[in-house]
């Protein structure tokens, strides 16, 4: 994993926007019906040199596929693991969702309109069988489709993310739920060790780190501290002998535009994320509930092997940064743990989902990136002496 040794390093979470014709077929493919699987493949390579090629025009040193073939960030695991099929009833509401929704329930009731154009329905899932990994033709070709892309451009590095290793449903199969996550761990191991073997970094996606933390009614700090520690040994289980250096941790709200105001503070959540064997950390700072928290790095101690991908852009917010903002907040992060251990990243992916109106229009987004292109170059000069 490159470092910023002489200037700051740009990149981004993962997810883009889909272009039209993908989603076409996407959608039939992710709702059970018939499609082209030809053209799908086809499809999606199309889009993944589109959008590596974007990324690199607008400057962004470390780029991904934009996840141009999953219809979601983890449920795309589902067809790549066996053990899971339908459950009856409603997909169960993380507690940071819970807790929002509850509190502003006008603002939800509206939001929520937006899935009505996601290509992928929310299903309840359960794990009935063993589950063990099946998708080693998927990341065969998610691999081959960026390596094809990357040929064609001029960038510092490239990553491909794969969601943590959770429960993807309500275990109906293992004797108890630690049985159950070790054997997801094992299974999505494959994939990780298939990311990293082609020469990619592996970003590993894990919300579920803040969702422990945060816990759902009626639990307390003693349960959601064991919870927590479960998950960091079943995460480093599943990335064991993979050097931390070509590993990215992405870790997040959950939520896109809302209020936000039970979002956990990044001083709880940091000191479980820094135990997760990662060589590199991402997290929400452009968010507004969470722009003041450079001030834990003073505090907290960061190891010399690791580096910091703050969000500097927003994930859930038209405003286009201002590039004089981003530079200004790379400062922050720079005099406290050095420039060299600084990458400027963004909040979240801007497409978590696959869908036809995505939170923030592409147009945007890319004006986004700019934006945090420009002023990391203005970081340059003022960071570096």
């Amino acid at each position: 994993m490159q470092r910023s040794t002489d200037r700051i390093l740009t990149t981004h979470c993962g997810s883009l926007a889909r272009p039209g014709p993908l989603l076409e077929i996407m959608r039939e493919k992710e709702h059970g019906r018939p499609y082209d699987r030809a053209a799908f493949a086809g499809a999606v390579t199309d889009a993944v040199c589109g959008t590596v090629a974007h990324q690199a025009e607008v400057g962004l040193d470390v780029v991904n596929d934009g996840e141009m073939g999953k219809a979601s960030f983890f449920t795309y695991v589902v067809e790549r693991l066996t053990g899971y099929s339908a459950d009856d009833g409603e997909p169960v509401m993380p507690p940071s969702w819970l807790r929002e929704t509850e509190a502003f329930p006008d603002f939800y009731e509206r939001y929520f309109t937006k899935y009505e154009d996601t290509v992928v329905p929310l299903r309840a899932m359960a794990c009935t069988g063993p589950v063990t990994y099946r998708g080693h033709e998927q990341v065969a070709a998610d691999v081959a489709n960026i390596r094809a892309a990357l040929a064609e451009v001029e960038v510092t590095e490239a990553f491909l993310p794969s969601t943590s290793p959770r429960g993807f449903g309500v275990n109906r199969y293992y004797d108890t739920d630690r049985d159950y996550l070790e054997a997801v761990a094992e299974a999505l191991r494959e994939e990780y060790l298939a990311i990293v073997d082609s020469g990619l970094l592996l970003q590993i996606d894990d919300p579920w780190l803040i969702e422990i933390l945060t816990g759902g009614p009626g639990s307390d700090s003693e349960q959601r501290h064991r919870e927590a520690e479960e998950h960091i040994e079943i995460v480093n289980h599943s990335i064991r002998g993979i050097p931390a250096d070509r590993i990215r941790l992405h870790t997040c709200f959950g939520l896109n535009a809302g209020p936000r105001v039970h979002d956990l503070d990044l001083a709880v959540i940091a000191p479980y994320m820094l135990r997760i064997d990662a060589g590199a950390y991402s997290f929400e700072a452009a968010n507004p509930r969470h722009a003041h928290e450079w001030r834990i790095w003073e505090e907290l101690p960061l190891p010399d092997d690791k580096v910091l991908v703050p969000g500097l852009i927003g994930h859930a917010s038209p405003y286009v940064e201002h590039p004089r903002l981003v530079a200004d907040q790379i400062g922050r992060y720079a005099s406290v743990v050095g420039p060299e251990r600084v990458i400027a990243g963004t909040d979240c992916g801007f497409s978590s989902r696959a869908s036809f109106a995505p939170e923030i229009p592409d147009s945007v987004v890319w004006e986004k990136f700019r934006a945090l292109v420009a002023g990391a170059r203005i970081a340059d000069g003022e960071v570096y002496g």
